[in-house]
């Protein structure tokens, strides 16, 4: 018997909210990312752990934890992957000016050709290389389609940030403003 988990789409003013049935519960997942961003917004302007937990009637300790799960350290060495780019060039030079440890970046063009060179074993070789030589920078951003942004989250279990080019499958080059690198890059750095 195939029994449905989402329960209800519907519209509360311009908002899209999604019940959702959790065993004998309904959850309001708009109800839940309201609650997140107001406890992040609270953390922000500067009231205490404690404080925000009282205003929003959760303990402490799940404010420590929501904080914990979205924790980026900062200062950390970082590599910069992204493709299908069309200003590649320009990526490469923010990324060594602001001092990335490690930058891959390639066009489509490029890509295709990093596959289409390689044997089975040698590009599964090569790839498995790239993964394990980025796997050791504590901070990695990821410019790409969403699928590849979630597949390099569960593949590197650390801190990725996703900086979304398009959805998947993404076949031409797209730009991507150099001064958006610069100042994500130094938000990490500082």
């Amino acid at each position: 018997m195939y029994v449905h988990n989402v329960v209800h789409i519907y519209y509360r003013g311009d908002e899209r909210a999604m019940l959702l049935r959790i065993g004998d519960k309904i959850v309001d997942r708009q109800k839940i990312h309201h609650t997140v961003d107001r406890i992040l917004e609270l953390r922000r302007n500067g009231l205490s752990q404690q404080e925000v937990a009282g205003q929003i009637c959760v303990d402490r300790t799940f404010v420590s934890r929501l904080e914990a799960i979205g924790e980026i350290r900062k200062g950390g060495r970082v590599a910069l992957i992204g493709f299908p780019i069309k200003n590649c060039q320009e990526i490469y030079t923010v990324a060594r000016q602001e001092g990335v440890d490690f930058c891959l970046v390639l066009s489509n063009q490029e890509r295709l050709d990093f596959v289409q060179t390689k044997s089975g074993v040698e590009l599964f070789n090569t790839i498995m290389e790239i993964i394990a030589n980025v796997h050791k920078y504590d901070i990695v951003i990821i410019i790409g389609s969403n699928m590849r942004i979630k597949l390099m989250e569960t593949l590197l279990d650390k801190a990725v940030i996703g900086m979304q080019i398009g959805e998947s499958p993404i076949s031409e080059d797209k730009y991507v403003n150099p001064e958006d690198i610069c100042a994500l890059i130094r938000q990490l750095r500082f």
